[in-house]
């Protein structure tokens, strides 16, 4: 269980893993910090975690703007503290998937919300880390990031795959700190994501996959790890799948 002043701010908050994760942490005594660009999706998931008895608060924002990105920042200290944990479920991914019709600007979007977006978050919390000796990051990245997804795209499987190499680098130069970064990779998961695949999976297919419970409770787990522990990297895959990409 967490101290009752863990301040642990979830970027893509308002559905899928980001709900999920701070639905399970709401009883944990956490302040949770809930951030994304629907501000009507958030007030219900911050409704939600305040039935469970926990307390959230609802910072909108924009994670692949800087201005945007530093305002919450703010938000967050003002009404929180500094922030203890950090969360990031944020991402997206295009259905033009394959080299033969890739548009730079789409690639560009990838790339930007799914890894730039972090390394923003990631730089703008890690001073504060930093000054108090201690901080946990935990970033959501996915099987084809772990491993080669045939169907995730070009933009999608090279944004996931870079967010390994972000949080290796971060454990790498910032343990010192008593700073740890995990990467999640999960399979396939039933969210509304799966809706802009090329080919939307139908009601059979997605009853193989993980739900976005089974992903937050990884969440859970990493950060009601004791603080000197770093669980660098977990695997989740759907037992009754081996196809995964997002």
């Amino acid at each position: 269980m967490s101290e009752s002043n863990t301040v642990t701010w979830i970027i893509g908050a308002s559905s899928g893993v980001g709900a999920s994760s701070a639905l399970a942490l709401a009883a944990s005594g956490r302040v949770l910090a809930l951030s994304g660009r629907r501000v009507d999706a958030l007030e219900v998931v911050r409704a939600k975690v305040e039935q469970r008895g926990g307390r959230a608060i609802v910072i909108p924002m924009d994670a692949a703007d800087d201005e945007s990105t530093r305002q919450a920042l703010d938000r967050v200290h003002a009404e929180a503290g500094a922030v203890d944990e950090i969360v990031f479920c944020a991402g997206m991914n295009v259905t033009k998937r394959h080299w033969d019709k890739l548009e730079i600007a789409e690639f560009q979007a990838v790339v930007e919300t799914n890894l730039t977006s972090v390394a923003r978050g990631i730089s703008a919390v890690l001073p504060e880390m930093r000054s108090r000796g201690r901080g946990r990051v935990v970033v959501i990245s996915s099987w084809a990031g772990w491993a080669f997804g045939r169907g995730a795209g070009v933009a999608y499987s090279a944004s996931k795959t870079g967010l390994i190499s972000l949080t290796e680098s971060l454990n790498d130069q910032e343990s010192a700190h008593g700073i740890s970064a995990t990467v999640i990779c999960p399979g396939d998961i039933d969210t509304e994501f799966v809706d802009k695949r090329p080919t939307v999976p139908d009601a059979a297919a997605r009853s193989r996959m993980l739900s976005p419970d089974d992903v937050a409770r990884a969440v859970a787990f990493v950060v009601d790890s004791p603080a000197d522990v770093c669980v660098n990297e977990l695997v989740i895959s759907p037992v009754h799948s081996h196809s995964y990409g997002k």
